[in-house]
């Protein structure tokens, strides 16, 4: 007799742990048999809960962005100033990198560093993923040019990406072992770029 899928199978259980495996080794990295080892499911249970390794992949992606990485949208909704905004961005993203019952980094930065020609539209969705949130901040920046807080020769765009850019950063300082302290640093040595007030 066939074995189809466990009855005790837990799809969001699953999802966290191929979520923690992707995330720890990335993309491509990343095998059938390390996905079915961490899930507890053989191959064909595996392909019949989530199709194939890509699917399980953006759906483990999905959830890391609504879960582990929610603060980075949750900030900009709940800050009203973009300078708050980005202080809590990097000084969360610092605390967020460095947990020590989780993969160190962003999910979203490091999973497709090293992504082979095959897995291109893999490294395409990211790209697409992390523009969303470059353009909120964006957004956001702009919002506050507009409000007279920021010089009006200010460029929200160059200055969300900077400021991207030192996320970027913090995430692969983090994969090379800094510490919590080290990456709150950073974040302060950062925020001293931010532009001064309009006059």
């Amino acid at each position: 007799m066939a074995m189809g899928r466990p009855r005790s199978f837990d799809r969001d259980e699953a999802l966290e742990r191929a979520m923690t495996v992707f995330w720890e080794h990335g993309y491509d990295a990343t095998s059938v048999a390390q996905l079915t080892a961490a899930l507890g499911i053989g191959a064909p249970s595996l392909y019949a809960a989530f199709g194939d390794k890509r699917s399980l992949f953006l759906d483990a992606l999905d959830r890391y962005l609504h879960t582990h990485a929610a603060f980075t949208q949750r900030v900009l909704v709940e800050e009203p100033h973009a300078r708050d905004a980005v202080e809590r961005l990097l000084h969360e993203a610092a605390a967020a990198y460095t947990r020590p019952d989780r993969p160190r980094g962003c999910l979203l930065i490091t999973a497709a560093t090293n992504c082979s020609p095959q897995s291109a539209d893999i490294a395409a969705h990211l790209r697409d993923q992390r523009a969303v949130g470059a353009h909120a901040l964006e957004a956001k920046i702009a919002d506050t040019v507009r409000a007279g807080e920021l010089p009006p020769d200010t460029n929200p765009r160059d200055l969300a990406s900077f400021y991207g850019a030192v996320l970027q950063g913090m995430s692969a300082r983090a994969r090379d072992g800094a510490s919590p302290d080290d990456l709150h640093r950073i974040a302060d040595h950062a925020l001293r770029a931010w532009p001064g007030p309009a006059r």
